[in-house]
């Protein structure tokens, strides 16, 4: 199979189609009468309009039209490529039958019906492409410019100008501020200093910089508050400085930025000023900005904010890490902003108030936009109806556009490559500890990485893993020696992110006591939350057939396995209830690169798992199986394999798996499995090894 380019999200399906349509016209696999020109020129169309779908990606607001064009354009790449690797895998199936008779094998081929079938397919789908061409060339792309960005009012603002009465627990972080800032004039505290504060959006880092900054300014002879959007102009950022520090008669409309960065610093060369710069989103800006701004022993202080941990700390080696509010300040706030007290007198609510400030988790933003809505509002069904909202559908609301509107920010502000990786968390259900090691398997998988020059893919998983925590967008778990183990989605980002997976059609998910899809699309990815205790059926829509992965949370799903299936990922590790007859047909899933199993009710793997050609990886923990076939000596390409240490592997089988770069844990409880330890010898690729 052809390597995955680094997607985006909505280009996320385009880019590794348009990398595996290169590969196959550099195979023998378009040997075959007409099929060469076919893919050329599907490859040649959809890269003319690859271009318009990156700009669309970075689009926040769309007209119905370009909408419209982008999700025909994304189901039809979808559609495209899962034809293209049906193609390939039933070429390899054949190629595999007939063994040592390659040179005739393309005559036999043109023979099979499959051919004819994918011939015609791609026939149809090559109309299509065609008929989307025609539309995008109709299109002024004038019309990707979102027309309400020059006018549309900053989310930020408000916190500029918040009430310090309606403050809550803002006094310690204030106080630990102004001490890290060391305002004695005495020794090394006349060197400039700079603190940074960090945190992701919404926490209160706008609101807490301006309160100190208005604490101490007088302390100072020129002061300066300025914010910085996600796509700075430069120029402006440093004239909003000079406004602040009283120089605009020095500054002319034709000075450009090296000109107003000489005046800065003329200027504050011989005075002490304190400057916020609000809201650095990366390192380049802050290299910029930091030029006007000289270190004068006159006892200068700066204070940066930005979600992220990287840029902050590029910012300062004195880095606030801004934390949530506690459970009874988020009360306080909550009760404060929805009832004007900050005591709740109203039990006929229940523990309804306690169950949304706990999916809140203490973000003051989110705290804030939901005792908005509830404003004076006493039905108990409200409450609750708000309540079921959050996680899942919140982000929809009109009265909740603020806090959307700077969640987006920040996920605006994430490459497209990492992007894809934080949508994909939406197939996890509020709460849940989400191990770092399947997540990455589960990327790679999916296609979401690419092997990087001196690195392998897991690796580059994990850096793209530590990137999404150092922007705030995750929470580590079980952090041990600096790296995290594990992670968890804020519930307020998963509502986000969840209602994006929705409106991309990148993930569905479905609550098993209605499992139906009313999408217009085909389901590509499927979440299915099932604790109830009868089985629910699927698969028996034409919607559902062309599933690229599925995750099942409670009790087993019963759904056809199709031997045409796109399915690349089945994650049934928090599905307990499963047995052998649910997997006995695991090997018709011929595109299957990832699966794991968890159930105690499991006590072998069918022979048929050796048909999974593309397998990566392979998890068995929490079984029972006692020994593995001897048919996985046939996956070659399973990378990483992951069993209970009581699971025996047959005599000579683990030599034979040659693409194995990660095994745990081999379990040596007798002399002769203590001797099988050579054939590791022969796993050039191994990486990682956990013995017990």
């Amino acid at each position: 199979m052809a390597t995955a380019a680094v997607v985006g999200v909505t280009t996320g399906v385009m880019k590794p189609l348009l990398s595996k349509l290169t590969k196959l016209l550099e195979e023998e696999y378009v040997k075959l009468k007409g099929v060469r020109k076919q893919i050329k020129f599907l490859r040649d169309e959809l890269s003319a309009m690859s271009p318009t779908l990156e700009m669309l990606a970075d689009t926040e607001e769309l007209n119905p039209q370009m909408t419209a064009w982008r999700d025909k354009l994304r189901e039809l790449a979808y559609d495209l490529e899962d034809c293209i690797d049906a193609f390939i895998s039933r070429v390899d199936h054949e190629r595999d039958v007939h063994s040592g008779f390659i040179k005739g094998f393309f005559c036999k081929l043109k023979k099979l019906k499959q051919r004819h079938d994918i011939a015609n397919q791609i026939q149809e789908l090559k109309a299509s492409v065609i008929e989307t061409s025609e539309r995008h060339k109709r299109y002024d792309l004038a019309q990707l410019k979102n027309k309400s960005s020059g006018s549309s009012v900053d989310p930020r603002l408000q916190a500029l100008y918040e009430d310090i009465d309606k403050l809550v627990g803002i006094d310690a972080p204030k106080k630990q501020i102004i001490e890290l800032l060391s305002m004695e004039m005495n020794g090394s505290s006349a060197k400039l200093k700079v603190v940074s504060i960090a945190g992701c959006g919404g926490l209160g880092k706008t609101t807490l910089a301006k309160l100190v900054y208005e604490d101490i300014k007088n302390q100072f002879k020129c002061a300066a508050f300025v914010s910085v959007s996600r796509t700075p102009d430069v120029r402006k950022i440093l004239i909003h400085i000079a406004n602040g520090i009283k120089c605009t008669d020095i500054i002319t409309k034709d000075d450009d930025e090296q000109q107003l960065v000489d005046k800065l610093r003329e200027h504050l060369h011989d005075k002490r000023y304190i400057v916020v710069i609000d809201d650095v989103w990366n390192e380049q800006d802050w290299g910029f900005i930091k030029l006007a701004l000289p270190d004068n022993d006159l006892g200068s202080r700066i204070i940066t904010t930005t979600r992220s941990v990287t840029v902050a700390k590029c910012c300062s080696s004195q880095v606030y890490e801004m934390e949530a509010l506690s459970f009874d300040d988020s009360k306080r706030l909550f009760f404060r902003r929805a009832f004007g007290s900050e005591n709740s007198c109203y039990p006929h609510l229940e523990d309804v108030p306690d169950k949304i400030l706990r999916k809140c988790g203490g973000l003051p933003l989110a705290i804030v936009t939901v005792s908005g809505i509830l404003t004076n509002v006493f039905a108990k069904t409200e409450w609750d109806r708000v309540l079921n909202a959050i996680g899942s559908s919140l982000a929809k609301k009109d009265d909740t556009k603020t806090m959307t509107s700077i969640l987006s920010m920040s996920y605006f502000d994430i490459p497209h490559h990492l992007r894809t990786c934080l949508l994909y968390l939406s197939v996890y259900p509020e709460d849940h500890k989400i191990e770092k090691q399947c997540l990455i398997n589960r990327w790679i998988a999916e296609g979401f990485i690419h092997k990087e020059k001196g690195q392998n893919e897991y690796e580059t998983g994990e850096r793209y893993f530590n990137d999404l925590i150092n922007r705030s967008m995750i929470q580590p778990v079980r952090v041990k020696y600096g790296q995290a183990k594990a992670c968890r989605v804020h519930d307020i980002i998963l509502d986000y992110i969840k209602c994006k997976a929705a409106e991309e059609n990148f993930v569905t998910s479905l609550d098993a006591a209605e499992p139906v899809c009313t999408s217009e699309y085909k389901v590509r990815r499927l979440c299915v939350i099932n604790y109830n205790e009868e089985n629910v059926t699927l698969w028996a829509d034409e919607i559902l057939s062309q599933v690229r992965s599925v995750t099942v949370f409670g009790q087993p799903v019963k759904f056809t396995l199709l031997p045409s299936t796109a399915l690349r990922v089945l994650e049934l590790g928090d599905c307990r209830g499963m047995e052998d007859h649910h997997i006995a047909s695991i090997g018709k899933l011929f595109n299957l690169k990832y699966l794991r199993l968890c159930s105690h009710f499991i006590t072998r793997l069918p022979e048929n798992v050796g048909e999974l050609q593309h397998l990566q990886t392979l998890d068995v923990r929490g079984t029972i199986i006692e020994e593995l076939p001897r048919t996985i000596k046939k996956l070659q390409q399973l990378a990483h394999l992951y069993v209970d240490s009581d699971v025996r592997f047959p005599d000579g089988i683990i030599g034979q798996i040659l693409s194995l770069e990660e095994l745990r844990q081999y379990g040596v409880v007798s002399y002769e499995q203590g001797q099988s330890l050579q054939q590791f010898s022969k796993l050039t690729k191994l990486r990682t090894l956990k013995i017990k």
